[in-house]
C-alpha cells in the first residue's frame, strides 16, 4: 500500500468518525419511542375555542372542569400520533423543561371544511330525543351534528366541529418517563381516560416448550414438549367495575394489552377482580332467608313466627298418606 493509499484511507476514517459524532449530537434531547411527561393547552388559532387542555385552571376558566376528566400532565410516545405530528416533530430533541408553541394549519388538525359532507336525511333516521339544532347524532354510521331541523328533513353536518380551523398549542415538557409503571398508567390513561391501580412483578411460571428432535428422529414424527419453569415480567391490573364497564376497554382490551406490552416490555398482562369480605354478613338463603341455620336456629325463628313446630310435621306426613 503506498503512502497516498494509507493518507485517503485514514482521512475516510476521520470523516466516518466525524458523521459519527454529528449523529449522536443530532440524537441528543428526547427521541421517537420516548415516554414523556407533557403539559399542553390548546386553543383555535382566532383564541376563541378550547381545543384540548392538561391545565385544571384553564379547565375552570373555560367551564370543562366538570365533565368527569382529570386534568394533569399527560404521558405519551414520541412518534406513536398521541399528539399532533407537528408538535411532535418539535418535541424531537428537546429536554425537559423546554417549552414551545406550534401552529398546526387546519388539514393538519382535523382538516379542512368540506360543504359536501353537510347532508340533508331523514328526521325518521334520528332518536326523537335528538331532533334539535346542535344535537351531535350518528346516522348511517358517521357522526355529525344536526344544523337545522324542518318538518321531517335535518340537515347534518358530518365535518369535525372544528374543522378549517387552525390550532395553536403551547406545551412544556414535565420529564422524561423511565419508570414502566408510569408508562404503563400513563397508556392505559390515554385509551381509558383514567389511570387504573397497576404493578409489575416477576413470575416463575411453568409452560410447555418443545424439545428439540434427535438428528435421527423422522421429520414426521410428532413434535415433543416438556414442562420447563421460566420468568415472566407481568403487569398485574386491578379490574375495578370503573374499568370493566369502560367502553373502550370492553371493545378493544387485546389490542390495548398488547399495545402495553410492546411498548413497556413486559411479558404478559394480568387483570385481577378482588371481591372483598362481607364483613360476616353472609347472603340469605331460600326461605326467606333461613337457608343454612342450623336446627335449633329454625326452631327459635318458628317460635319467633308464632308457629307449632309439631303441626307441620304433622301436616306434612298427612299430605304424604
Amino acid at each position: 500500500m503506498t503512502e497516498d493509499q494509507e493518507a485517503e484511507l485514514e482521512e475516510q476514517a476521520d470523516d466516518a468518525a466525524t458523521d459519527e459524532e454529528d449523529a449522536t449530537e443530532d440524537a441528543a434531547g428526547l427521541q421517537e419511542g420516548d415516554f414523556v411527561e407533557i403539559e399542553y393547552t390548546a386553543y383555535t388559532a382566532d383564541g376563541d375555542q378550547l381545543v384540548d387542555t392538561t391545565d385544571p385552571e384553564v379547565a375552570e376558566e373555560e367551564g370543562v372542569d366538570d365533565q368527569g376528566q382529570e386534568f394533569k400532565p399527560r404521558t405519551i410516545v414520541l412518534g406513536e400520533g398521541h399528539i399532533f405530528e407537528d408538535v411532535e416533530d418539535a418535541v424531537v430533541g428537546s429536554e425537559a423543561g423546554d417549552s414551545g408553541t406550534v401552529t398546526i394549519d387546519a388539514v393538519d388538525a382535523f382538516g379542512e371544511y368540506d360543504p359536501d359532507d353537510v347532508q340533508t336525511v331523514s328526521a325518521e333516521k334520528i332518536d326523537e330525543d335528538d331532533r334539535y339544532p346542535g344535537a351531535n347524532v350518528t346516522v348511517d354510521g358517521q357522526q355529525g351534528y344536526i344544523s337545522t331541523i324542518i318538518g321531517g328533513r335535518a340537515r347534518v353536518d358530518f365535518n369535525h366541529p372544528l374543522a378549517g380551523e387552525d390550532v395553536e398549542y403551547e406545551y412544556t415538557i414535565v420529564d422524561a418517563v423511565d419508570d414502566r409503571e408510569q408508562q404503563a398508567a400513563g397508556l392505559f390513561e390515554m385509551y381509558l381516560g383514567f389511570e387504573p391501580d397497576l404493578w409489575i412483578e416477576t413470575d416463575e411460571v411453568e409452560e410447555e416448550v418443545p424439545v428439540e428432535p434427535d438428528e435421527d428422529e423422522e421429520e414426521d414424527a410428532e413434535p415433543e414438549f416438556e414442562t420447563e419453569t421460566v420468568e415472566k415480567e407481568t403487569l398485574y391490573l386491578e379490574a375495578t367495575p370503573q374499568m370493566t364497564m369502560n367502553q373502550q376497554w370492553m371493545m378493544g382490551k387485546q389490542q390495548i394489552g398488547q399495545d402495553v406490552i410492546d411498548k413497556v416490555g413486559v411479558d404478559r398482562v394480568i387483570v385481577q377482580e378482588v371481591i372483598d369480605g362481607m364483613g360476616g354478613m353472609g347472603m340469605g338463603g331460600m326461605m326467606g332467608g333461613m337457608g343454612g341455620m342450623g336446627g335449633g336456629d329454625i326452631e327459635e325463628a318458628l317460635e319467633d313466627a308464632d308457629v307449632d313446630a309439631d303441626e307441620i310435621v304433622e301436616e306434612l306426613e298427612g299430605a304424604e298418606e
